[in-house]
């Protein structure tokens, strides 16, 4: 039976992710030369943007025969600014490689993806690269595996002469004395039964038995073994191709089972075709097919294309295990379940802080760039893309100032338009302070809408987003009322009192009322005497403002947890600087004659803070900051200008809104 390994390889950015890609390939016989990040020869960077930078900047797939299996091998980027391409693809994975670098050892981003695999459950391997580099560790960066990770390794290698171009690894894995009492260790303490066994009679704990529970036990992310090497010399890379093979579990799934899979990735041609990438966990995928795509979608597969053999070929059909390329699928998006929703946990990084407008140097590009915007917030949701009628403005979410550089470079080359950036500002959110309650009445006074809404919303656990549930008959209003109310009432979220979304709240309709289809005599529809779904859409925002004036609601900023590694000497400096930037240090760690300071910090001053680091540390200090969670506001509260028709100012709205679903 062939069997397929959905493998993902994560890295801080520079940490030798893509370089460690191409010797793989290289050693599996895929390619006949290892290419360079530095010249741009890569195999998954295939972007120009991607060559001339030097990062990856979209994911990647290529696939290499490893016995018998097929690995499916995706590139992820490393940079922090693209996170989000990230996240769509850990959800797809069997198993993954984490690659630090012998020298920086662990990193902010590094931490960020070993959590997020954790959360999973992701099989994990840990590639230690660099080791011919000047500077290189083994010993104590295995601690830091341990401490800041919070990982369980157990060094699969021993290193010899590290740190210099004569650093070897030993070909043969660890078989010593030593390494097997270390690994039994490891083991009983995540297996009682092995662990009462091994009391009984340790002798009855031979190695057969113990390579078993190291196999298990790492499927099951709960060790993870460490390999040593140089992605640029090859060395130790054929030992790691081994651990992939022998420790991370095959892709399982039913080919003959109802069909379930998810969109990780949308790419469009240059004629603007679709093709959906689709991890498959259950089920065939045919051509001509007619599948169900997301909650309500549904679409006709064109063309499949599969991985093998490190390119990609045409096919009739892909089976469970496999990632496909489906052509047809025209209401994919990414996220989208295809077929049944796949079961098991999904991730979800921070969500971005940063948000900028958009505006292009010739005013005769406006609709080009709406439209470019667009094809790139397909691929990308998390950008966010966010439109202004009233001032003619466009708007993105970004990670960070490296992301909005990306967003430039690609409209310019692959769309010809030049565009410029305002300065980046900080998205906040609001959340209730209480609960509050709006209705309003079928032909009542000063209600022009053939329609009755009353709405409650109250304050939910923070992270479990926006929920809609009906206090009223089901039967009570035709179902395409109630879909129009539902999802009038997400889309006003997008703007609260402030200008900003509300965020963990619940929303419950406690009235419901319609007038039903009027026709004359001779049979023809009289639209002014019939309740429509537009008659919802536009009285919702109305209801839902009012009970969110009731309810009140609070800004909070984002937050950032930060860690500061400096010299002693630039203590006192520091510990000044963070306070000037709103910063909350807890207490110092001393390690020799360097300490530790961790915190938190608003989002708006991480930029200040990395700017301002290394002048008060002599180039010595060094900073990781990821997002924690939103806080409320201090001074002054901040206020993002509407993009609605302003349901908050009542005689503005009816005035832009009525005329559209008037016409009676």
């Amino acid at each position: 039976m062939h069997r397929f390994l959905n493998l993902g390889i994560l890295a801080h950015v520079d940490a030798g992710k893509t370089s460690l890609t191409e010797r793989l390939l290289y050693e599996a016989g895929v390619i006949d030369q290892v290419g360079s990040v530095d010249q741009g020869s890569t195999r998954t960077d295939s972007l120009a943007l991607e060559r001339r930078r030097g990062i990856t900047i979209k994911s990647a797939v290529v696939s290499f025969a490893l016995g018998d299996r097929t690995v499916n091998l995706i590139d992820t980027p490393g940079h922090p600014d693209f996170i989000a391409e990230v996240e769509r693809v850990l959800g797809v994975l069997d198993g993954a490689v984490l690659v630090v670098s012998a020298v920086e050892g662990v990193q902010a981003q590094t931490r960020i993806l070993f959590r997020a695999l954790r959360r999973l459950g992701v099989p994990t391997l840990v590639f230690v690269n660099k080791i011919d580099r000047v500077g290189a560790r083994h010993g104590d960066l295995l601690d830091d595996l341990r401490l800041r990770l919070g990982a369980a390794p157990i060094a699969m290698a021993a290193v010899e002469r590290i740190s210099g171009q004569r650093a070897r690894i030993r070909s043969t894995p660890r078989t010593d004395e030593a390494f097997i009492a270390e690994l039994t260790d490891l083991l009983t303490e995540r297996d009682d039964e092995l662990l009462a066994a091994y009391v009984r009679d340790e002798r009855a704990v031979d190695l057969d038995r113990i390579r078993g529970r190291l196999i298990a036990q790492t499927g099951r992310a709960l060790i993870h073994p460490v390999y040593f090497g140089s992605a640029t010399t090859g060395e130790g890379v054929g030992h790691l191709a081994e651990g992939i093979r022998h420790l991370l579990p095959a892709a399982a799934g039913d080919a003959d089972g109802p069909l379930s899979g998810t969109v990780f990735k949308i790419e469009r041609g240059p004629a603007g075709d679709k093709t959906a990438y689709a991890r498959l966990f259950s089920g065939t995928v045919r051509v001509r097919d007619r599948i169900a795509v997301g909650e309500s979608g549904e679409g006709k597969v064109t063309a499949v294309g599969v991985f093998d053999d490190g390119g990609e070929r045409r096919g009739d059909a892909a089976e469970a295990g496999r990632i496909a390329k489906l052509c047809g699928l025209e209401s994919a998006r990414i996220g989208d379940a295809i077929g049944r929703t796949p079961k098991g946990p999904k991730e979800h990084f921070a969500p971005p802080t940063l948000e900028t407008v958009v505006v292009p140097e010739q005013e005769a590009d406006r609709g080009a760039l709406h439209t470019a915007l667009a094809r790139l917030a397909e691929q990308d949701p998390l950008i966010g893309l966010r439109r202004d009628p009233i001032r003619s403005r466009l708007s993105l979410s970004l990670y960070g100032e490296v992301q909005k550089e990306v967003i430039g470079s690609t409209l310019a080359e692959e769309h010809g338009l030049d565009v410029r950036f305002e300065e980046s500002t900080v998205i906040c959110v609001e959340r209730l302070a209480g609960s509050g309650e709006a209705a309003e009445f079928i032909a009542a006074e000063g209600n022009p809408f053939l329609a009755t809404v009353g709405l409650r919303i109250d304050p939910a656990p923070a992270g479990t987003g926006t929920a809609f549930g009906l206090g009223v008959e089901l039967g009570s209003m035709p179902p395409a009322f109630f879909t129009a109310v539902e999802e009038s009432v997400h889309q006003t979220l997008a703007q609260g009192l402030r200008g900003w979304q509300v965020r963990d709240c619940a929303v419950t309709m406690t009235h419901a009322g319609y007038w039903a289809r009027q026709s004359h005599a001779h049979g023809t529809f009289d639209k002014s005497m019939s309740s429509t779904a537009g008659d919802f859409r536009g009285l919702t925002p109305l209801i839902l403002m009012d009970a969110l004036r009731r309810a009140g609601t609070e800004v909070l900023e984002p937050i950032h947890r930060f860690r500061l590694d400096l010299p002693a000497d630039a203590l006192g400096p520091v510990l000044a600087m963070l306070t000037k930037l709103r910063a909350v240090p807890e207490a110092p760690r001393a390690k020799g004659d360097a300490y530790t300071l961790e915190g938190l910090v608003p989002a708006v001053s991480v930029h200040a803070l990395q700017q301002r680091l290394p002048p008060l540390t002599r180039g010595e200090g060094a900073v990781e900051c990821a997002f924690e969670d939103y806080r409320p506001v201090t001074g002054a509260v901040p206020e993002r200008e509407r993009t609605d028709a302003n349901p908050l100012d009542r005689e503005e709205y009816l005035l832009a809104v009525v005329r559209r679903v008037a016409g009676r």
